[in-house]
């Protein structure tokens, strides 16, 4: 389980792409610090497993499910990532549950910049437009955030300037494609109604 508070942005190192999926190599100091063989490591908000530390860079193996479900496909050598370790149980949860299982990909369509924020507008699959709900939590590329707009086919997130500098939010442009994941509490409670 994942906060959804981004602990450092890291460098895609290497990308071996083979039998359907992939071994990613991530540079991380602060995630590496104590990270070993089995931890789980949230990249752009997706749940991976490390198979391997060598100083300050990790690797992890990617399976097509997540390929497929995720925009990590598209990484490339260089680019930058969110990082976040899993939480400890004796841990503030700063932002939301997040399981780092992201739910499907949408698309920078607006960016507004303001003197003390930026408000960003973001596509909306259908499919999980049902989830999401004005002032609920939302996970974009692993980071925690409040949606502040909702509609059928888009939705809404401010960004404070801590997130814009300390994570990919940043430097995302018009078309850029993003990771989300829905918050839990929402499919669950869908699940539970449905099978009243």
């Amino acid at each position: 389980m994942f906060t959804g508070i981004i602990e450092e942005k890291g460098e895609v190192v290497a990308i071996d792409r083979a039998g359907g999926g992939a071994l990613l190599s991530v540079r991380g100091p602060i995630v590496t610090s104590d990270a070993k063989h089995g931890d789980s490591i949230a990249v752009n908000g997706v749940c991976l497993t490390v198979v391997r530390v060598e100083g300050d860079v990790f690797t992890v193996d990617v399976m097509r499910e997540s390929l497929d479900r995720s925009s990590l496909g598209r990484l490339t050598e260089g680019s930058p990532v969110n990082l976040e370790r899993a939480v400890r149980a004796d841990q503030r949860l700063g932002g939301h549950i997040v399981q780092g299982h992201v739910d499907g990909t949408a698309v920078l369509l607006s960016r507004d910049p303001g003197d003390s924020w930026d408000d960003l507008r973001f596509s909306l699959p259908e499919p999980l437009s049902r989830y999401v709900a004005e002032k609920g939590s939302i996970a974009i590329d692993g980071i925690s955030l409040t949606v502040t707009t909702v509609d059928d086919d888009s939705f809404g997130v401010s960004l404070i300037p801590t997130t814009l500098k300390l994570t990919t939010m940043g430097e995302r442009q018009m078309g850029d494609e993003v990771n989300i994941e829905v918050d839990v509490i929402a499919k669950y409670v869908e699940r539970l109604v449905a099978r009243q």
